[in-house]
């Protein structure tokens, strides 16, 4: 398969069968699972794994990038919404709690918010979506006017990495959220 040459339509449905099995797979067990496995769930045969994903980090990686340019959709769809900052706020929440669920999405949106790591076209996506949806909840008053970008990464990179914490000891899920939540909201 070329780069350049469309998919087949039952090509793409394979590798989308092949992209659900594996996320459902990765964020259940991990790495551990085998390909071979992610075949089966998907109803594929193995070649048919290998001839769009040659690696299981091929595989991984593109679970994780097509999760983020989900998000990515969503938050440019919510920066148009009638209440931005409610919409900044139910999607910020979402995505942690959804980063909660699945660890690999979590290791990749934490890792994002480090200013050291260079971003790659998908998470620059996500986070162009991301700034537009805070300027929407700022210029509303909801999200503090003294927030950036910058801020904003590692902000969620530490509430994700706070939020897991909590859940690992006696805190409700959320808790570190609500308290981030708080910390952006514009006082009035």
């Amino acid at each position: 398969m070329t780069p350049d040459k469309p998919l087949r339509a039952d090509a793409r449905r394979n590798r989308a069968r092949v992209l659900a099995a594996a996320e459902a797979a990765f964020s259940a067990e991990g790495m551990a699972v085998p390909l071979d496995e992610i075949a089966r769930r998907a109803g594929v045969g193995a070649g048919t794994v290998y001839r769009h994903f040659p690696t299981k980090e091929a595989l991984f990686e593109a679970v994780i990038h097509e999760r983020i340019e989900q998000f990515a959709k969503e938050a440019r769809a919510l920066s148009a919404a009638e209440r931005p900052g409610a919409a900044f706020t139910a999607f910020l929440t979402r995505l942690v709690d959804q980063a909660m669920l699945n660890k690999a999405l979590c290791d990749a949106l934490e890792a994002a918010g480090s200013p050291v790591k260079p971003l790659d076209g998908t998470q620059r996506d996500i986070w162009a979506a991301f700034a537009t949806l805070l300027a929407a909840a700022q210029r509303d008053g909801t999200v503090r006017t003294d927030i950036d970008l910058s801020d904003l990464r590692a902000l969620l990179s530490g509430a994700l990495a706070m939020e897991r914490h909590a859940r690992a000891g006696d805190r409700p899920p959320g808790r570190m959220t609500e308290l981030l939540l708080d910390a952006l909201h514009a006082r009035r």
